[in-house]
Formats: C-alpha cells, sequence, structure tokens
C-alpha cells in the first residue's frame, strides 16, 4: 500500500493521540528520573496487574489492515448544550460540568478544580492532523471561573493539552497535580505551569474538606516513540464534603481488581465518571479502553451509588461510531438490570449536581 506523507502524519499524529507513538522527531521531551519501587523499574514506569502498550508493528496493522472497519464521524456535531458556571460553590454541594471528551470542571467547598482540561482544536502533537474536535467544549474557556486547581492522570494528548495549561497559567495560575513525570513534559513546554508530581497513593490537600489521591489504573502513557512509560498514569479519588467522588480518566477493565481495591480502601464513593470510549477493535483496545459493558461491570466493582460516563463523543480516536457508547451503555445497564439513571451520560455543557 502507497499512502502520501501528509497521510502517514496524520497516522502517526492519531496514533500519538492515543498511544503516544508520533515519529521519533515528536519525542524530544526529557523524562523521569527517581528511586526503583513496585512500579517503576528505574527507567520505566508498570502495572503489576496491567497489560504492556501494543508494538508499533500491532499499530500499525490496526491503522492500515485490510479488514478495518471504521465508522466516520460527522464534521461537526454540536452539543445542544452551554454551561456558564458560577464563581464559586460553597458548602457541602458538588457541580460538575462536562466540558468534553475526559474534561470536567468540579466546583464545591469554594474550590474550582478542572480534571484533564483539553480546550485544543486537535488532541494531536501537531497542529495539522490528528484526531480533531466535533463539538465545543462545554464551558467557553473565556466563561471559566477562576481555577484554582487542575488534575492530569495522564501524558496521552487527549489527557495532557499542554497549550491549555499553558492558558489556564497565563490567566490563573493554578496549582497542577499529576502523576510523576508529567510535570517534566509540563515545564519543558511552558515554565509558568505551576505542576506537582505524585506517586499512586498519594494524598494531596487541595482546600478545607477537599483532598485527591492518585490510585493506580490498569492504562499506560507516553508522548513520543521512545518515552513509553516514562511518565506515570493514575485515576483520582477526590474526598468533598458531598462524599468521595472516584474519577477513572482512561482505563482498561482486566479482571476488575483495579476497581475492588478501590472500593475497599476508599468506599464508599458517592460517585464514579467513568470512561464509555474509544474502545474498537476490542483485540486492540481492550487493555487500556473500557467499553460499555466493561464500564458498567466497574461500576459494580468500584460500588459507586452513581456514575457518569465520559471519553466519548468529542474525538474519534478509534473506529466506533460517535453514539455507539452512548446506546450501547444504555443496553448494557438494561443488560444488567440497573437503572439508567445510575449511569448518566452527558453531553458537553450539562451539569450534574451532587
Amino acid at each position: 500500500m502507497i499512502i502520501s506523507r501528509r497521510r502517514l502524519l496524520g497516522l502517526v499524529a492519531g496514533a500519538a493521540a492515543l498511544i503516544g507513538v508520533p515519529s521519533f522527531w515528536f519525542s524530544r521531551m526529557k523524562t523521569y528520573s527517581g528511586p526503583v519501587s513496585d512500579h517503576f523499574d528505574g527507567l520505566r514506569f508498570f502495572d503489576p496487574d496491567g497489560s504492556p502498550p501494543k508494538s508499533l508493528r500491532e499499530v500499525l496493522r490496526w491503522q492500515l489492515g485490510s479488514g478495518r472497519q471504521r465508522t466516520d464521524w460527522p464534521v461537526w456535531v454540536p452539543s445542544p448544550y452551554a454551561d456558564t458556571p458560577p464563581a464559586r460553590v460553597d458548602g457541602a454541594r458538588v457541580r460538575l460540568s462536562f466540558v468534553g471528551h475526559a474534561s470536567w470542571l468540579l466546583q464545591t467547598a469554594g474550590l474550582n478544580i478542572l480534571i484533564d482540561p483539553v480546550w485544543s482544536e486537535r488532541a494531536s502533537p501537531v497542529a495539522f492532523a490528528g484526531p480533531k474536535r466535533h463539538n465545543d467544549p462545554g464551558i467557553a474557556f473565556d466563561a471559566l471561573p477562576e481555577i484554582d486547581v487542575a488534575l492530569v492522570s495522564h501524558g496521552h494528548y487527549d489527557h495532557l493539552d499542554v497549550a491549555t495549561l499553558s492558558r489556564l497559567a497565563a490567566k490563573f495560575s493554578p496549582r497542577v497535580v499529576t502523576p510523576l513525570g508529567n510535570d517534566v513534559t509540563m515545564r519543558e513546554a511552558d515554565g509558568a505551569i505551576r505542576a506537582e508530581a505524585f506517586d499512586w497513593n498519594a494524598r494531596v490537600e487541595l482546600g478545607p474538606g477537599v483532598a485527591v489521591t492518585l490510585v493506580a489504573t490498569r492504562h499506560w502513557s507516553a508522548r513520543g516513540l521512545f518515552d513509553r512509560n516514562k511518565a506515570l498514569w493514575a485515576s483520582f479519588v477526590l474526598e468533598t464534603p458531598a462524599g468521595k467522588l472516584y474519577v477513572v480518566c482512561d482505563s482498561g477493565y482486566g479482571d476488575g481488581g483495579h476497581f475492588r481495591r478501590v472500593a475497599a480502601a476508599h468506599g464508599p464513593l458517592r460517585l464514579a465518571i467513568l470512561p464509555i470510549g474509544a474502545y474498537e477493535p476490542r483485540w486492540f483496545m481492550r487493555d487500556q479502553h473500557m467499553n460499555p459493558q466493561d464500564a458498567v461491570k466497574a461500576l459494580f466493582d468500584c460500588g459507586a451509588a452513581q456514575a457518569l460516563a465520559h471519553h466519548h463523543g468529542t474525538f474519534q480516536l478509534t473506529d466506533e461510531a460517535i453514539d455507539a457508547p452512548v446506546i450501547a451503555l444504555g443496553e448494557a445497564l438494561d443488560e444488567a438490570k440497573v437503572a439508567r439513571e445510575r449511569f448518566v451520560a452527558l453531553k458537553p455543557g450539562q451539569v450534574y449536581e451532587i
């Protein structure tokens, strides 16, 4: 098969957004160094209960294979909602606004917290290729209240968006809490980003009555071909006046052990935010992304009273249709005899309050 240089760069940038395999010239970042642990061998991080990332050969098999079945998304699918958040939310109330993909604004106890903030047009290392937005962020950047903290789960381009973090640093100078090594990426790009890096199981005070614990998740991380797993990845357990919230930004399901361990260590959980998209083809995605059936199992495992869905409908990273995750979530809930109101998929700009 002969493909053009631009097409090749587009494939490379798309893969970079999801699995961190752009061409070598995209990988110039400095990387983490630190003591050996039960999930760091001195050079790379690993999940003792996970799976290694796919090889470049497997990436090319998926991207260029003759049997690939990719459903093209509509060019533009605007959300009918747009949120203008209040300046602050005080007391025991929690206000969650869905920005899109894996980005959220959480307001509680007088704090404004962004999770995996991405306002860029593309989730990609380059501006001209790679996954492009299919709808606007649910909150316009200029409508954001003063941001106190940003939580960034890992280094993939659809979660760690340096351009957005730089804009936030220039306007609000928030703390940025992230797993080990991602702070190196941020500071290399912009020294004004106030990155603080932590290991799994670290608990970080964010304000009166609010803290976050970084917990293991079944995933991996990279920004380029030569830095795979040289920075850590994590999910978040947030302690709020309304209860504990479990935010899973990216994860495969595996045997469900990660979710059961969070339930044992941090339960009871008031709410879980669980990914439901970017899952086809399953032979490639199973170890790093849950499908809706997996997400329903994860809800049972973690025991959260309520769940919200994300990681769908904004950036096309994989092969399923734009509406497939939400449709499949409803079917999975019906099959498991769980009320659909217990696990809700919002559109960008919609708000959920506790």
